[in-house]
């Protein structure tokens, strides 16, 4: 089976009945299923061109896992983690570049690079039932509220964030065909008929929020109320208050070529891998400082946490494995060989 029990972990992670570590290979063009216990590749199975990034399904017995080629390619890749094998892949048509995934509500959701959009597949009725558009270059990371009524990506080339979120709105009617202060009569640009206040409708709200050049990595705090991003080009990390949309600080974190950013389950720390060599840049969360720099390799990118919160796992490119970070420690304690160039991380729970 390629989802694996974990009889020697602590606290919650151990309650689950089985879990695996899933690692890509952009190399190789596989994806590993790793014994997170062993440290182990138990299995892999192929995942198409450019594979960048993976998710599983809620149940751990699917992944899927975005081919991007730079904006050029269409498709989504799809393992049954069960079977230990490729299942045919999702065609997203005009849908190009998919690159951050995340699995809400029973569907896959990805950003489309090449069409500066997002969209929603729903495996069910086996089709893409929801595409919009941000306006922005290079939509490239996604999070979506487990309600599914707001989501955030970053937009790398406009070094911005969006927000968007499902908001209730009135339909005032159009303007007066008599000009201003016109009184226009029932019809079109009238009031509605038998008077009342307009209609009203749940839609899509949009907010682009400016950050800084190359905004890439970024999560949510785990109590919801920050939003941090790591931007590349400039090396700092912009703080959002998520509830009013805001940049509320601009860290000067010396992070040039930040990757991921990933909060701890606790909050307490802030992890960024940075691809130009620079480790894995540990931050206080709530002093908004630099805590340690870990020296886990050449380059870092994918970030996942463990679910029980105890450990991180780094891809590590250009050295050809993914780093095991004990986060009571902040000390590197492992090595996962799972194939050239690793990069997207994710959890497979049963």
């Amino acid at each position: 089976m390629g989802v694996l029990s974990l009889p020697g972990l602590q606290g919650a992670f151990a309650q689950q009945p089985t879990a695996s570590l899933l690692v890509l290979s952009k190399r190789d063009h596989t994806l590993a299923i790793v014994d997170p216990v062993t440290l182990k590749v138990v299995a892999k199975a192929p995942v198409g061109d450019d594979p960048h990034e993976v998710i599983a399904s809620s149940d751990g017995r699917t992944a899927y896992v975005s081919n991007y080629g730079g904006g050029s390619l269409h498709t989504l890749a799809v393992i049954d983690l069960v079977g230990q094998k490729a299942l045919p892949s999702i065609d997203l048509g005009a849908l190009n570049g998919p690159h951050g995934l995340t699995f809400v509500g029973g569907k896959v959701w990805f950003t489309a690079e090449g069409a500066k959009a997002f969209g929603r597949y729903d495996p069910a009725a086996a089709k893409v039932d929801l595409i919009l558009g941000t306006g922005q270059n290079r939509t490239h990371m996604i999070y979506v509220s487990p309600d599914e009524q707001h989501i955030i990506v970053t937009n790398v080339a406009s070094g911005t964030v969006t927000f968007v979120d499902r908001e209730e709105m009135r339909m005032g009617p159009p303007p007066s065909p008599n000009g201003p202060g016109g009184r226009p009569g029932p019809g079109p640009g009238g009031p509605p008929p038998g008077g009342g206040p307009p209609p009203s409708r749940k839609d899509w709200n949009e907010t682009v929020v400016k950050v800084g050049g190359g905004s890439e990595g970024f999560d949510v705090s785990p109590d919801g109320r920050e939003v941090w991003v790591a931007n590349a080009q400039d090396g700092t990390i912009s703080v959002i208050d998520r509830a009013n949309k805001t940049v509320v600080a601009t860290l000067t974190a010396n992070a040039r070529g930040a990757n991921r950013l990933k909060f701890t389950l606790d909050g307490k720390l802030a992890l960024v891998s940075l691809l130009d060599g620079g480790g894995l840049l540990v931050m206080d969360a709530k002093a908004r400082k630099e805590v340690k720099r870990i020296d886990i390799g050449h380059g870092a990118a994918g970030i996942v946490m463990q679910p029980d919160g105890a450990r991180a796992y780094v891809s590590c490119g250009p050295d050809n494995y993914v780093a095991v970070i004990d986060l009571a420690t902040l000390t590197m304690v492992g090595k996962i060989e799972a194939g050239g160039e690793p990069d997207g991380l994710a959890w497979a729970i049963r």
